[in-house]
This record gives structure tokens, C-alpha cells and sequence, in this order.
């Protein structure tokens, strides 16, 4: 007996993936940290858990394609934001051949949590972001451009790149003046 699926997204599916991911990078990075002695070898091969990550992202796939079922894509959805959870713990590793305590393992968290916060938002509130967003005047989006050169300015001083970070600055806040001059100045009556 087949099941026809509703159709459109499910958000539902969406924060399970979400909460099962967020709990495997978290537990797994909790216990590795907790037990650094504790590692699967066989015959000599280290097993690092983002290969029983990619197999249950594999598995959860499979199955999504071969055997549809509402019920079961709930389970699905467990099984694969459990993957991604043990892959996402190990992308330093992998990105470096071998620091398991790699910076690039928590930017890459910070990375994806930040992703599945906007795509929540603007599933959402689509229409309001666009709306707030895109119908403000061209000047003051070049306000807010400059806003944003001043803002991220900060980076280049925090590693030392001062000379760049005050150019940055600058720019931005000659950006930010140009768009609050246009924002400020009259409107034009040529025809």
C-alpha cells in the first residue's frame, strides 16, 4: 500500500533534522572532548564518527527515495540531522587531514546554526524581510552599505591588519555619508 505525501515543505521535518543535528554535533563533541581516549580501530583503521555520520545520512537518503511514507520521514529526517551532526563535529579534521581540535570545526557551526536561523526567518517571514528590506530608498541601502564597511572593519584590526581596517573604515563611512546626503537632499523636480 503507497501513501501519497502531503505536498510542499514540511516544516516539521525541517526541526527535526535541525534538533537532531544540533544534538549529535553537540554530544558528540561533548564526549570527545570528555573521553579523548575512547576510539573504534580496527585492524589498525581509526573510525572517526563522521563515517557512521555519512552512513546515516546515506541510510536516512535511501530510504527517503526507496520507501516514502509520512511516519517514516520523520524518521528520516532523525536519522539524517544525526549525521550531519556527526559529520558538521569532524569538518576541521576533515578540512585539515587530521586536527580534530580545529578552529574551522566551530566556524563551521557557527556557519551552519547561523544558515538554519535565516532560512527559519525567512521561511517564515519571507515576505516581510523582502518587504522591509528591499523597499527602502537606493540611498539608504548605500547608508546601510557604509554602515556595514565600518562594522566589518573590526575584523581586519582584530588580526592586526590595522592599516586595511582603517581603510575599510574610511570607505565605509564616506559610503555612509553619500547615502545619508542622498537620503537628506531634495527631490529633484527635472522632468
Amino acid at each position: 500500500m503507497t501513501q501519497t505525501l502531503r505536498e510542499g515543505f514540511r516544516h516539521g521535518l525541517s526541526f527535526l533534522a535541525t534538533i537532531a543535528f544540533v544534538s549529535s554535533l553537540i554530544g558528540s563533541r561533548t564526549f570527545a572532548t570528555l573521553n579523548p581516549q575512547i576510539v573504534v580501530i580496527q585492524q589498525g583503521i581509526h573510525f572517526h564518527h563522521f563515517w557512521y555520520g555519512l552512513a546515516l545520512i546515506a541510510i536516512a537518503g535511501w530510504f527517503g527515495i526507496a520507501r516514502p511514507s509520512e511516519r517514516l520521514s520523520r524518521v528520516y529526517a532523525t536519522v539524517y540531522g544525526l549525521g550531519a551532526g556527526f559529520i558538521g563535529d569532524e569538518v576541521g579534521l576533515l578540512l585539515t587531514f587530521g586536527d580534530y581540535y580545529s578552529e574551522l570545526t566551530y566556524i563551521s557551526l557557527v556557519a551552519a546554526v547561523s544558515f538554519i536561523l535565516l532560512a527559519m526567518l525567512l521561511l517564515r517571514y519571507g515576505d516581510r524581510v523582502v518587504r522591509d528590506v528591499f523597499s527602502i530608498s537606493s540611498a539608504e541601502k548605500v547608508f546601510h552599505l557604509g554602515i556595514f564597511l565600518v562594522g566589518f572593519s573590526a575584523i581586519f584590526f582584530a588580526f592586526g591588519l590595522n592599516l586595511q581596517g582603517v581603510v575599510v573604515a574610511l570607505a565605509g563611512l564616506i559610503v555612509a555619508a553619500v547615502g545619508e546626503w542622498r537620503e537628506r537632499r531634495p527631490a529633484s523636480t527635472d522632468k
